[in-house]
């Protein structure tokens, strides 16, 4: 099982690997400014290209759903790249009409492809069209937004606070349809919901992971999680469900090898 990135490692700490939503493509990311390109064959693992973003260093970065274009955003900086993978083309957004944020990190794309969320400070979350890459509408949390998911059908945005309280956002009409508390939550850290649109994970900075059925979530002020997961004894930075809902990893980037299935 040879590195996927063996034709180029890089020079910093790694923040993305993604696997190309059709094609057997992995993109790698990080600190040395670079987003590589690699097709996976198992083997030699080839690399196909790398683009160096100048005095970027990247917080994130994400295939667009049709696997067209490469979004990157970086640690300090307010604006963005797009790379256009079909023109080979780097596009820099420098400002987002509209957006007034010092730093632009953290961000999420619909599973449908029409729309990128930008998770801003003070509570702020931006709806950017996908095509245009323009402001539709901006919406706000109670407190600090940590984290961010939309649903499979991107009919909604489940919004997690730093303060532990879930909100759940309507995409067409902007409104909040409903909030609740995160059991025991100190601090919201990330969260996920599954692909078949039946479980909310919620991982907070205890490393606890609070499992919800969708349902609840909808209806209740304080829901009663299905599984609180325990496994964890530093924050949980990541949650993600498997494509057909079978599988929950729970990860945490504050010590080595921390990482759980259930």
């Amino acid at each position: 099982c040879p590195p996927a990135n063996q034709e180029r490692f890089a020079n910093g700490k790694l923040v993305t690997v993604q696997f190309h939503p059709s094609a057997q493509v992995v993109m790698t990311a990080g600190h040395d400014r670079s987003v590589s390109l690699f097709q996976v064959d198992g083997i030699r693992n080839p690399k196909i290209q790398s683009i160096y973003l100048e005095s970027f260093p990247i917080y994130k970065a994400r295939f667009s759903v049709d696997g067209e274009q490469v979004i990157a955003t970086g640690t300090h900086h307010s604006m963005f790249f797009v790379y256009d993978m079909m023109a080979g083309s780097i596009i820099p957004i420098p400002k987002v009409r509209g957006v007034e944020e010092k730093f632009l990190r953290n961000f999420e794309l619909s599973p449908d492809g029409s729309c990128m969320l930008l998770i801003g400070t003070s509570g702020y979350l931006h709806l950017l069209s996908m095509k245009t890459k323009e402001l539709i509408s901006t919406m706000k949390v109670n407190g600090r937004c940590t984290a961010s998911a939309f649903t499979p059908d991107s009919s909604k945005i489940y919004s997690y606070s730093k303060e532990g309280e879930v909100f759940i956002w309507d995409v067409r009409s902007r409104k909040c349809l409903h909030k609740f508390e995160d059991e025991g939550s100190l601090e919201g850290k990330c969260i996920a919901v599954s692909k078949n649109n039946q479980y909310v994970a919620c991982g907070s900075s205890s490393g606890v992971v609070n499992l919800y059925t969708s349902d609840v979530c909808l209806k209740e002020n304080r829901p009663k999680p299905v599984k609180a997961i325990m496994n964890l004894v530093t924050s949980a930075t990541c949650v993600t469900f498997n494509p057909t809902t079978e599988i929950l990893a729970v990860a945490s980037r504050d010590t080595d090898e921390a990482v759980k299935l259930v």
